[in-house]
Parts: structure tokens; C-alpha cells; sequence
């Protein structure tokens, strides 16, 4: 039976755990926190996942949550116009539902499910002198952990990195109370709310340790009006500030919030860190290789929403790759074709649009935004381009590919109205 060691438990480390100890390897997991200690902890994410992400873990019967946890059905956009108006407003349709469940909850329940398949959990704060050990009494050591000083042995990829610095403050509040947005009652959506020059809000529906919720999370500039949370370790003032914030920059949002409350006391979060990609494999000192998974390797601001996704996705093909390989050795050689298959499938796709998504937007864009508005099949194009980013590809980053394609739809839209009729009736 051959020996895995899985470093760091979050989505796609306990993932690839659980889907490798079913198909009967020997996994070792080392986790920093106990499933209680993440249970009882503080948000660590917004994690809405589409379609795609939530079917990996349908097929590893780990969806556990999906009858309780609200069914995302669109993805909204609001810009901001110069008088606080809202310029822009519409709701994209997706083909198949998301969902997001608090990783305090998903977590920590497959934690326990890991430990009573039989899985042997070491609860350490991981070092690189101790991946050198396990390294020579294992036959492939992933590293899922994204921070510390783990990260350290994987180098930055320049050339896949233009970001050298945080292209957002973040900062993030569970809330019960939201009111939904009248405009479309009954429809459980992501909101994005485009404040230019400011920053972005977004809103959404998920479920967490004390039942159904809502997120908000701002991302704002930094240096900007919205870059105001470093510092702010009180939960209330955290959520005052945010609320503050909506009232200013995003009032159909803030209309809704007249009740808003945290969920717990551990419902807050903020941050920044810079986007970046970094090489696939760490060497250790004693001269044995480890395998980066997920935002160890290609870590993407969450503008996208692609983090959780990202991960799954990178769960699923390393496990085909791994059980693809067989009894042959996990040398170097494989590891940098495993993290290939996983780049140019989803890292490079989300990278591509994450980034462009972080800059100003070009005229082709706004265009493509606005058009949304009056042509309900680009709007649905932009929602399901969350669950599929490679799509964008085709449409999005060139000013000639988003001619072409408004031309087609608006030609389409001009026979699809019947003789007789006028295109505005």
C-alpha cells in the first residue's frame, strides 16, 4: 500500500485525503487545528462554489450539507454610477446551482469523517525540517497548506505573477438579518457591486454554524476609502464599519441591512496579500521533493470567487493523476506534469481573468457589462463563466473577440423579435 502524507486540511487538502484514502491509500493528514478548534474558530472565507467544484465532491460523497445550504441560482451586477445610482443592473442565470457552506462547518465535519474512515491525523504545525523526515518514510508528500513558512519552499514564477503586491483590502462579515433584494424575490444570487475607482462589494447567500447566512465582502483599493480594517479587532466595529461603508458607496445594498447582525463572534475576517503563482515543487534540505497544491502554487485574489473552486479542481486532477501513475516512483518529473495538467485546465485560466478583473476594466469590457444589462445571454454568459473561467477566453480579454460577440448576440436579438414589431416594444 503506498504511503501519502497530506499537509494542511483545508478544502483541497482534506479532498485529496479523503478521495486517496477510499481508493486505499495509506494517507497520513497533518492539520494545525483539531476539528473542534475549527469549528469554534473564526471565518476563514467566502467559498461560493459552482457547479463544477460542487460535483468533485458529490463524487467523493462528501456534500454532506447540500440539502440545508441556500441554492445559488444567479450572479448579479451593479456598478455605480457618479451620482451613487445604480449605472448598471442585472442578474445573470446559471445553468446549474452554487452553494456556499462556512469551512468552519465543512471542515471541520470532514476532519471527523477522515479520522473515523481510519485516516491517521497529526495535529502539528507543520515545519520544513519535519517535511524531511516524512519525505523518506512516504512515497509523496503534498503540501495544501498556504501559508507560513512551508510557502517559503516553493518560488515565486515571475513571469506568471505581474502582481507583486495586494491589489485589494479584504474584509468579510457573516450576518443573519439580510433582507433579499426585492428586485428578484425568491432568487438566491452572488450580488457584485462595481464601485469605480473604490473598490467592489459582494454579497451572498451561504450556510454556517448557526444555519442559513449571508456574506458581505468588501474588496477595496488599497489606500482607498475602503482600505479602513487593519487594526479593527472588535467583531461590532467590524460590521459598523462595513454597514457604514454600504450606506456610502452601495445604498440598494445597505436598504437591506436594517437588521443585519454577526452570526458569532468569530464572524469577521480581513486581510490583503498579493496574487501569485510559484513553482510546483519544494525541495527539502535532505535533497527529497514535495508537490504544491492549490494556493500553495497558484494563489489568486478572491475577486473571482475562484479560491474554493481552484481547490477542489485541483483536488480532483492531482487524485487522477496519482492514481493514473500507479506503482511508479512520484518523481520530479511527474510532479511537474501533474501541476501542468492542473494549470493549463484551471490555474492559468483563472489567473488570466482574476488578474484582468483586478485592473481597470478597458472600454471592450465596460461595453460587455453594460450589454448584459439589455441582452439577458451575455448576462448569463458572465454567471456561468464563474463556474467555467477558460470560457472568457473567447470573448472577454480582446476588444475585436467582444465586438464579434455582441454583434452576433445583438443580430440574434434582432431576429429573434417577429415581423411587424420593433425591437424596443
Amino acid at each position: 500500500m503506498r504511503k501519502i502524507l497530506v499537509v494542511g486540511a483545508g478544502q483541497s487538502g482534506l479532498q485529496l485525503a479523503i478521495g486517496l484514502q477510499a481508493k486505499g491509500y495509506e494517507v497520513t493528514l497533518m492539520s494545525n487545528r483539531t476539528a473542534d478548534e475549527i469549528r469554534t474558530g473564526r471565518i476563514m472565507s467566502t467559498q461560493v462554489m459552482f457547479d463544477t467544484a460542487l460535483r468533485h465532491e458529490r463524487d467523493l460523497g462528501l456534500n454532506y450539507w447540500e440539502r440545508h445550504t441556500p441554492r445559488i441560482e444567479g450572479v448579479g451586477v451593479s456598478v455605480s454610477g457618479p451620482d451613487g445610482s445604480r449605472a448598471v443592473d442585472w442578474l445573470g442565470r446559471l445553468k446549474a446551482y452554487a452553494q456556499s457552506v462556512d469551512q468552519r462547518v465543512k471542515m471541520a465535519g470532514w476532519l471527523d469523517t477522515f479520522v473515523q474512515r481510519g485516516g491517521q491525523l497529526v495535529i502539528h504545525g507543520a515545519s520544513v525540517a519535519d517535511l524531511d523526515y516524512f519525505s523518506r518514510v512516504h512515497d509523496l508528500v503534498l503540501v495544501a497548506a498556504g501559508k507560513g513558512e512551508l510557502v517559503s519552499m516553493f518560488g515565486r514564477d515571475a513571469a506568471r505573477s505581474p502582481y507583486g503586491t495586494p491589489q485589494r483590502a479584504l474584509a468579510v462579515s457573516y450576518v443573519h438579518g439580510l433582507e433579499p433584494r426585492p428586485e428578484h424575490p425568491g432568487t438566491e444570487a452572488v450580488r457584485c457591486n462595481l464601485v469605480p475607482g473604490v473598490g467592489e462589494l459582494f454579497t451572498m447567500p451561504a450556510l454556517t454554524t448557526s444555519g442559513r447566512a449571508d456574506i458581505l465582502f468588501w474588496e477595496g483599493l488599497p489606500g482607498g476609502p475602503l482600505d479602513v480594517f487593519r487594526g479593527v479587532n472588535d467583531p461590532a466595529e467590524h460590521l459598523r464599519i462595513t454597514l457604514a461603508l454600504m450606506e456610502k458607496y452601495t445604498p440598494w445594498e445597505h436598504a437591506r441591512a436594517a437588521k443585519a447582525e454577526l452570526t458569532d463572534a468569530g464572524g469577521t475576517l480581513a486581510g490583503r496579500y498579493a496574487p501569485v503563482v510559484r513553482n510546483p515543487i519544494g525541495r527539502l534540505p535532505g535533497g527529497g521533493a514535495v508537490l504544491g497544491v492549490a494556493d500553495v502554487v497558484v494563489a489568486n485574489d478572491p475577486i473571482t470567487g475562484q479560491g474554493s473552486n481552484s481547490a477542489a479542481k485541483c483536488a480532483a486532477s492531482y487524485l487522477s493523476s496519482i492514481l493514473m501513475h500507479g506503482d511508479k516512483p512520484f518523481d520530479e518529473a511527474w510532479m511537474k506534469a501533474t501541476f501542468d495538467k492542473y494549470w493549463f485546465a484551471t490555474g492559468k485560466p483563472v489567473t488570466q481573468w482574476t488578474n484582468a478583473m483586478l485592473a481597470p476594466p478597458p472600454e471592450h469590457v465596460l461595453n460587455l457589462i453594460g450589454a448584459a444589462g439589455r441582452h439577458q445571454p451575455v448576462a448569463d454568459r458572465f454567471a456561468n463563466g464563474f463556474d467555467n473561467p477558460a470560457d472568457f477566453d473567447a470573448f472577454f480579454y480582446d476588444a475585436e473577440d467582444a465586438a464579434d460577440y455582441l454583434a452576433e448576440v445583438e443580430s440574434s436579438a434582432d431576429s429573434s423579435v417577429p415581423t411587424g414589431a420593433s425591437a424596443d416594444e
